[in-house]
């Protein structure tokens, strides 16, 4: 492996994805120059950063040109987007970052597309080959109908979501109008299946050709907001089996996140998220360090299997205090 500093740029730096980058970067031994970017100026991760530059948005019209002026002038070698925003926008960007784009810790473009539609994903399962793996779904019909396909209560959630938002669970006719309209028609309804108690989020490193290089299974409870909260290491060869065939289908390249949830005998496909998860700094401390990983692929050429410690992670409020 190189021995030598890197100038890595995390964006994000006030929100959990960023700062568990932060994280997971100076407990991996890689000598790193960190510059950290976030909207906010008093975003929580410039306080583990070596530099912090308030960013522009990502829907910002300059804000292509203003993270090309950034990587230029702090001499970036590889930049982890710490926001879904940012790397839609970036990924998605076409010929703009020509030049650029090997400085960029990004999944495949036809994974990045795919993954902003839940319906798209779904159909593109049972179009693969992953039938077995899917949740059945509905992006239209009306309350009688789906109430008759699904059971009562069902699930009613947006196409394009992230971090479980806007999902909810509908109980009668009056609700499901009432979702319809707020979603503007733009909904994929489900049934409910499993229970909370049974949620399993799952990192794997793709190596773009159907393959990858390790994976950390992890048995989870969400916060309010989302994110994982609790989580417990489960090894489960069913479980490894799914994956497997999965990311053969998906064929992602980079730090993925697939989410399940154990139902009849099967673990079914919730959301695919290409990118570093919310959990990664809880993944770190299990063995699983993505920002390592991506230092060493993306830098380094190094394929690294991580060796994974059984064990359980909790989420707990702390506070960094800076004295003026």
């Amino acid at each position: 492996m190189v021995d030598r500093k890197y100038n890595i740029l995390v964006t994000g730096v006030g929100a959990i994805i960023g700062y568990g980058i932060i994280k997971s970067l100076r407990s991996s031994g890689i000598s790193a120059n960190i510059v950290g970017m976030d909207i906010y100026d008093d975003a929580v991760g410039q306080a583990w950063c070596d530099k912090f530059i308030q960013a522009k948005y990502a829907k910002d019209p300059l804000y292509l040109d203003f993270l090309k002026g950034i990587i230029d002038e702090h001499q970036i070698d590889l930049v982890f987007f710490g926001t879904e925003q940012e790397i839609y926008r970036v990924g998605l960007s076409g010929d703009e970052f020509k030049g650029y784009r090997n400085k960029f810790v990004l999944n495949k473009k036809e994974l990045l597309i795919l993954s902003q539609d839940k319906w798209k994903t779904y159909q593109f399962l049972l179009e693969h080959g992953g039938t077995q793996f899917a949740i059945p779904s509905r992006i239209e019909g009306e309350y009688d109908e789906l109430a008759k396909k699904f059971g009562v209560p069902f699930m009613l959630k947006p196409r394009s979501s992230y971090a479980s938002k806007g999902i909810n669970v509908v109980k009668n006719k009056e609700e499901f109008d009432f979702y319809k309209v707020r979603m503007r028609g733009n909904f994929m309804a489900q049934p409910v299946i499993g229970d909370s108690e049974h949620e399993y989020t799952v990192g794997v490193f793709g190596l773009g050709d159907g393959t990858y290089s390790g994976m950390i299974a992890m048995r989870r409870k969400l916060s309010q907001e989302g994110a994982t909260a609790k989580a417990e290491v489960v090894l489960d060869t069913k479980l490894e089996n799914t994956v497997q065939a999965l990311v053969s289908v998906f064929k992602p390249n980079g730090p993925t996140n697939l989410q399940f949830r154990y139902h009849e005998g099967r673990y079914l496909l919730l959301e695919i998220n290409p990118r570093i998860s919310s959990s990664t700094s809880m993944r770190m401390a299990l063995g699983y360090n993505e920002a390592e990983m991506c230092i060493r692929y993306y830098l380094e050429s190094q394929i690294m299997v991580p060796q994974i410690s059984k064990g359980k992670a909790i989420r707990y409020i702390d506070e960094v205090v800076v004295i003026s």
